[in-house]
């Protein structure tokens, strides 16, 4: 047999193995309920395992290997959460705290600052190291910072910090 087709099936079966979920380099900064986020998370993918695994057909392989993948990326998320003290002031924004902000069009905007796996900008939660995240950690109220997007850089004001309740 040719090493050519030694390689081709080495490459076959390679394709049918899920690629790793990229685990970032930024601290695993969570707030409590992120922390209850990861833990739901890895429970789910557990038990959905189990079910799976039992039912022990050839053609949920693949998906199968979605979910030890998925099991081992969210299991060291989990094993890697700094939690962070609560936040409670309501004059400087950290990680936890909701911010309501005013761009250049005055229209105002209420996020929380979350770790990255509970992040879900649809709801508000912002990832603590996104553009966004970054511009407004540490600042206080009435503070004028510069959030650099890539659609462009915008001023935003801090109109209201409040603790995470």
């Amino acid at each position: 047999m040719s090493r050519a087709f030694v390689n081709e099936d080495n490459a076959a079966a390679d394709a049918d193995q899920p690629v790793e979920r990229l685990i970032s380099e930024q601290p695993n900064y969570v707030t409590a309920s992120g922390l209850e986020h990861l833990q739901r998370r890895v429970a789910e993918l557990q038990a959905h395992h189990s079910e799976i695994a039992a039912l022990d057909q050839d053609n949920d392989k693949q998906h199968l290997a979605d979910l030890e993948r998925d099991l081992r990326y969210f299991n060291q998320r989990l094993q890697s959460a700094q939690v962070v003290t609560p936040a409670i002031s309501t004059e400087k924004v950290q990680i936890g705290s909701w911010v309501t902000y005013a761009d250049e069009d005055n229209t105002e905007h209420r996020v929380q600052l979350v770790g990255e796996d509970q992040a879900d900008a649809a709801a508000g939660l912002i990832n603590w190291a996104s553009p966004l995240g970054r511009a407004l950690m540490g600042a206080q109220l009435g503070d004028e910072v510069l959030w650099k997007r890539p659609a462009g850089d915008q001023d935003i004001e801090i109109i209201l910090i409040e603790p995470d309740v």
